[in-house]
């Protein structure tokens, strides 16, 4: 490390724990809170447009419903990240406008980092002051996030995988392991009906006027999120179709789709059960899902996606982070078990052999942190769509066709499930003198590339940064990954004519009542078809199913980010 890093690093740990201990700012309640139950906290980022917009955490107390199962107490509180321009108003209800955004499957409120950030300077560059909030679901006040905010003020990897890997302590603090048994029980009870109620209550704490919400909230979100919305839309809070103060569609001014739509119903393509199902046999049905809920209150499979996991890419991103030219920091630090053993091999095997044997043993490629990062998310060697970004290409060392978990046939690739790139792999494991770098998105297609890159992609296909993607893991203090996914959610979103949401889904065309933009990637995923009579549809070449979240302010085609342009211009009257 030279001397000039050696110096930043030190100034960014100082001002971490400057901000920490000194930044905290307690507000008073509102809409019937108690003094002190809000608590905002400016957080330091080395984003590239930190100087422009600045960043916080907000947390409520909105305390779970007494019929919840026992839980943590920090789990009554409802927090969001805040972003908004550092030359715009402090109060949000003096914004011009406000994006309220819910992430989507395995996702925290970190992920928005980029386009919130994004969006907010190009809604200045239109005289607009706007704020960008990104929610957190409750399920993630599990996580314990102490070794990576440590490693961010040491700079050292060390920190963060002795805490989790190792039973090393932080101020006196141990990680205690991934949570299950009767410390999750209670997400069995945290469906869709209290996630849309943890919205409105949040809006009425921050808003209590009905009519700002009405002005100059714009409702969305990514991925799920968007399918969260559209039950929003249709919502009415209070059971009462009289009063119509409190329906969904009357806290919002519109709705944004990114890489979604606005629609209630199942957050997936094609789930062979149609969402409105006769009374005979929605009953039956919802039964049956709440008791696999209760059995299973979190999303965790044997292997890739579960706690663990989660977690790890986000120490992934923090090795990238820390020393993106480190080799093989995170894969030689990662646990030797079967989960991570058997992730490893999912993600990153060339081919069926290498998957079923383990030889090469993945661990034996010679990489760079960046590389591994890279090879784990890009949309040439991330075998599952939704997960993919466009983030540059592997350099340093031969390639090859990925055929695993399938080979890249026009069949596959239009799939959906697969993302729509071709893949690559490494082709050298195991020797020293071979060491695969990483090229970022706006160093492809340069003489640093290799010779087989232009089989698998172009510039005109590359659109988010390595160097954002690792800051958006590790730097948020809500993360993007998330570590407990809870089940009832998505099984909620698939019953739409529930019995348990008779009283309150109501508005049918909650939705059509306000404007809708909708952002797609040209790939990642097959998102259903709908219309809206009001709504305004941008597809984006080049752009994957994470893309639409964290591509570069700075395009190569020399424009800006069209994902926050087109927000900016939604949110202009």
């Amino acid at each position: 490390m030279d001397i000039v890093h050696a110096v930043a690093r030190i100034s960014t740990a100082v001002l971490v724990t400057v901000t920490a201990v000194a930044a905290m700012v307690v507000l008073p309640g509102v809409a019937g809170g108690q003094p002190g139950d809000r608590t905002e906290v400016p957080y330091v980022s080395t984003a590239p447009l930190a100087a422009q917009v600045a960043g916080s955490v907000v947390s409520v107390a909105v305390p779970l419903p007494p019929e919840v199962a026992p839980h943590p107490p920090e789990c009554d509180r409802l927090s969001y990240l805040r972003w908004r321009s550092v030359d715009g108003p402090a109060e949000s209800s003096d914004a011009d406008r406000i994006f309220v955004a819910q992430p989507g499957i395995f996702e925290g409120a970190g992920a928005f980092e980029s386009v919130a950030r994004n969006t907010v300077v190009a809604a200045a560059e239109r005289g607009m002051h706007v704020e960008f909030w990104a929610l957190d679901r409750r399920s993630n006040c599990l996580e314990d996030h102490a070794g990576t905010s440590a490693a961010l003020v040491t700079g050292d990897l060390d920190t963060a995988t002795d805490y989790y890997f190792h039973g090393k302590e932080i101020d006196g603090r141990r990680f205690e392991g991934y949570a299950a048994g009767s410390d999750i029980a209670w997400l069995a009870q945290v469906g869709l009906e209290q996630t849309l109620r943890d919205q409105y209550d949040l809006l009425r704490h921050e808003f209590p006027d009905q009519k700002v919400r009405k002005e100059k909230v714009l409702c969305g979100g990514h991925s799920m999120g968007g399918f969260i919305t559209g039950y929003f839309a249709e919502w009415d809070f209070d059971g009462d179709p009289a009063t119509t103060d409190d329906a969904g569609y009357n806290q919002c001014s519109g709705y944004f789709a990114l890489d979604t739509v606005i629609r209630a119903g199942a957050p997936f393509p094609s789930s062979g059960v149609p969402s409105d199902l006769p009374e005979e046999l929605a009953a039956p049905l919802e039964a049956f899902t709440g008791a696999i809920s209760t059995a299973s209150p979190v999303l965790a499979l044997p292997a890739v996606i579960n706690p663990e996991t989660t977690n790890m890419l986000a120490l992934t991103g923090l090795a990238a982070r820390l020393d993106p030219d480190g080799v093989n920091d995170i894969v030689s630090r990662m646990p030797d078990n079967t989960n991570v053993n058997w992730t490893l091999r999912t993600l990153l095997a060339k081919d069926p052999a290498m998957f079923a044997t383990g030889s090469p043993d993945v661990r034996s490629l010679n990489a760079t942190n960046e590389a591994v990062l890279g090879a784990i998310l890009d949309d040439n060697s991330q075998p599952l769509g939704f997960l993919q970004t466009s983030v540059g290409f592997l350099t340093g060392g031969p390639v090859q066709d990925k055929v695993f978990p399938l080979p890249s046939t026009p069949a596959t690739l239009e799939s959906g499930s697969f993302g729509d790139a071709p893949k690559a792999s490494p082709a050298v494991y195991g020797d020293p003198q071979v060491v695969y770098r990483w090229l970022d998105y706006d160093e492809v297609g340069t003489e640093a590339s290799l010779p087989e890159e232009s089989r698998y992609t172009s510039r005109a296909g590359e659109v988010t940064s390595i160097d954002e993607i690792a800051r958006n893991l590790s730097e948020p203090p809500l993360d993007f990954t998330e570590w407990y996914f809870p089940m009832r959610l998505p099984s909620d979103l698939a019953q739409s004519s529930a019995p348990s949401f008779a009283a309150h889904h109501l508005y049918r065309d909650g939705v059509a009542r306000n404007p809708v933009l909708t952002v797609q990637a040209s790939g990642g995923i097959t998102l259903p078809s709908t219309t809206h009579p009001n709504a305004v549809s941008i597809t984006l070449p080049g752009y994957n199913h994470i893309d639409v979240l964290t591509a570069a302010a700075d395009q190569n085609d020399g424009r800006g980010e069209a994902v926050s342009q087109a927000l900016a211009a939604f949110a202009t009257p």
